[in-house]
């Protein structure tokens, strides 16, 4: 299926249950090289040729500081899983708040000083606000989304994604090795406890 096709969807949904306007949250889950940026780039395009507001959230800008999820003593998969982010923060300060709230802040991580940021960010009351984000379906943050989109990409294309892409965690050997201990265990886990395929709105077939 096509965005235009996914946007189609979508805009049925939101105008058979809401008859205001309002802010419309839309997860775009999957997992690492999967697409996620790209179809949401591609389907803000498609709504904002709709005449919608959009406004994309990348999970990945809100990552806590190195020494919280790196050397915590547990295995790594678990690191990336559950310390990555500050699971509790990004549901009260973002998940509860983007259905109504004039203003929301939010921790912004900056790579260069490996330190968080705060500022705010400023939400039209009748966006479309898109999210984009591995593990989006964990049961803290689920229940917010009003409509899921998860991408489903084989693994091998997956993979020779990241491997190309992710050149600063080393040569080729070190980089499958930090996926192999680190990510796809994470990855693994997500799949058997959630089932993101199934607890999808709309599963998107990754290219």
């Amino acid at each position: 299926m096509s965005i235009e096709q996914v946007t189609e969807m979508l805009l049925s949904r939101y105008q058979k249950e809401f008859s205001e306007k309002r802010r419309y949250i839309v997860g775009i889950d999957g997992l690492g090289g999967a697409g996620k940026t790209t179809v949401a780039k591609e389907l803000r395009h498609a709504l904002e040729l709709a005449d919608h507001e959009v406004f994309i959230v990348h999970l990945d800008d809100h990552i806590v500081e190195t020494h919280e999820r790196y050397g915590t003593g547990n295995d790594e998969w678990f690191e990336y899983y559950f310390l990555q982010w500050d699971i509790r923060l990004i549901e009260t300060e973002l998940f509860r708040k983007l259905h109504a709230s004039g203003s929301i802040t939010l921790p912004f991580y900056h790579s260069p000083t490996d330190t968080v940021i705060t500022k705010p960010i400023h939400l039209a009351p009748s966006a479309f606000i898109l999210i984009e984000g591995v593990f989006l379906q964990r049961k803290e943050w689920r229940r917010y989304v009003d409509f899921m989109v998860y991408i489903d990409c084989s693994h091998e294309l997956r993979a020779e994604r990241v491997l190309d892409r992710d050149v600063y965690l080393g040569d080729d050997q070190a980089r499958l090795d930090k996926y192999r201990r680190r990510y796809w265990l994470a990855e693994d886990y997500y799949v058997d406890e959630v089932d993101p395929i199934g607890s999808a709105d709309y599963v998107y077939r990754g290219r």
